[in-house]
Order: structure tokens, then sequence, then C-alpha cells
């Protein structure tokens, strides 16, 4: 069985980073762990991907081919991956790890919001299955940036409806206090409604408080594991997370 772990987040967020830190760090901690790149656009990445889609699809070629522009490569890119889900689950399993991370592509719509991106997910395995969604720390110390960035948590929840973790990626970029601050937010609504109402005025207070209203109207919550990709912070309590989710807190890797 293969636990499978989906990297999603905005452009930015430190997905490929946290691909590359988060499993060297498991490496190092015994367990048995592969890395996939779903980036068919990626030009260098920060780790050596044990499964790479870009073997089967490249942007250069499809551009080449199909006469197309850089962003209508990667959204045929996107769908042709689908063709191509079967090869990748192959070599997934002739790899046979406990644990795979899904580095998944860049701009997250390609992969969240076009149809083959559920496809791929429900496809590349019929085992366990969780996403972990990034909330970029820089970016989300604005109260309005926070609650637009649990819309779209929100929002990828509802395409896939796997089990989902939330991270503040990038917190090294903060100091402890505000890092501290955001992930109060996310434990806590009526500190973020006070922050709303403290920092932000006119309609974008307003849509800031009845969207996460309408959030945790939903009986969605985000508490937020603060991680650091540079320094391995919050590694622990991650890892953590996932066997609780895939395992019911048992080690993935015995």
């Amino acid at each position: 069985m293969v636990f499978i772990a989906f990297i999603i987040g905005t452009a930015g967020s430190g997905k490929s980073l946290l691909t590359a830190s988060f499993s060297e760090w498991l490496k190092i901690s015994e367990q048995d762990v592969a890395t996939l790149n779903l980036d068919p656009g990626a030009v260098k990445l920060p780790y050596t991907p044990d499964v790479d889609v870009r073997d089967y699809v490249t942007i250069d070629e499809i551009m080449e081919e199909y006469d197309l522009g850089p962003n209508g490569a990667l959204i045929m890119a996107a769908d042709l991956i689908a063709g191509e889900i079967e090869n990748i689950s192959k070599e997934i399993e002739g790899f046979n790890p406990d644990i795979l991370l899904v580095d998944t592509p860049g701009q997250m719509e390609l992969f969240a919001f076009r149809a083959s991106g559920p496809y791929i997910a429900k496809e590349i395995s019929k085992d366990p299955k969780a996403i972990i969604y990034l909330f970029d720390a820089v970016f989300s110390l604005n109260p309005l940036n926070y609650v637009s960035n649990m819309f779209l948590s929100a929002a990828v929840y509802m395409r896939f409806l796997l089990p989902q973790l939330h991270v503040l990626s990038k917190c090294d970029l903060l100091s402890q206090g505000d890092v501290d601050t955001i992930v109060e937010w996310s434990e806590d609504r009526s500190t973020l409604e006070a922050a709303i109402d403290k920092r932000l005025e006119g309609e974008g207070r307003l849509l800031s408080y009845r969207l996460s209203r309408a959030i945790y109207q939903l009986g969605l919550n985000f508490p937020l594991i603060s991680v650091s990709a540079k320094t391995n912070e919050g590694f622990t309590e991650l890892n953590a997370a996932l066997e609780r989710i895939f395992a019911g807190g048992e080690k993935i890797t015995y």
C-alpha cells in the first residue's frame, strides 16, 4: 500500500521546496518515501524526482507540435498527463514506497480546477490519499489574503473530497509573533474576526467577514501547521498529522 500526499498551493507558496526538504527529512527518519513531479513546465527542481511527468509530457514539445504559447501548452499538458496516468502508476509501483509526495503544478488551477486533476488523483492509485494545502506565510499575514486562502482551500477540498491538511509554509520569513498570529487565526474564529475588523475597511472588511463566516458554517476548519522547508521546522508535526490520517497515528514505515 502506498499512502499518497498531494502538495497543493498557489504559485510561489513553496510546493517544490517542501517536497524536497520533507522527503529528505522522511528518509533521514527511516521512512520509505518517493517523490512524483506532476509539473510538466518545471524548468529546475530542488530535488530529483523518482517519477517525473516530464518523461511523458513536456511543454516545449507541446508548444512546437501544436503551435501553442506557454499558457496554452500548460493547459493541454494537464489533460495529456491524464492519458499517461497508467504508465505513471506503473512507475510508482516499481518503487513501491510507503508514502509518495506529489509535487503538483506551480499554477494550482492546472491541477485543482480542470477535470483532469481529480481524475489523476483518483486513477493514480486506489490507495489512501490526502492533500497538503499550503498557505504562503508572507501572503497570509494580511487578514484579507488569509481569508482568500481559506476560500481557495475550501474550493480545493470541494474538488477532491480528500482528507486535507493545512500548512503555513515559509514561516522562516516571518517573526515568530507573526507566525503565532496567523496560527491563532486558524484556531480561533474570534481572533480572525477581530483582525478583520481592526485591519480592514469597506468592502474588503465586509467580504472577508462574510466569507470566513460562510466557510465556518460549512463546518470546514483550517488549523495550520507552521512549517519551514529551510529549517525543517514543523516537519515532526506534519508527519504526525499524516500518520493520523493514513495509519491512525501509527508509523507509516516500520
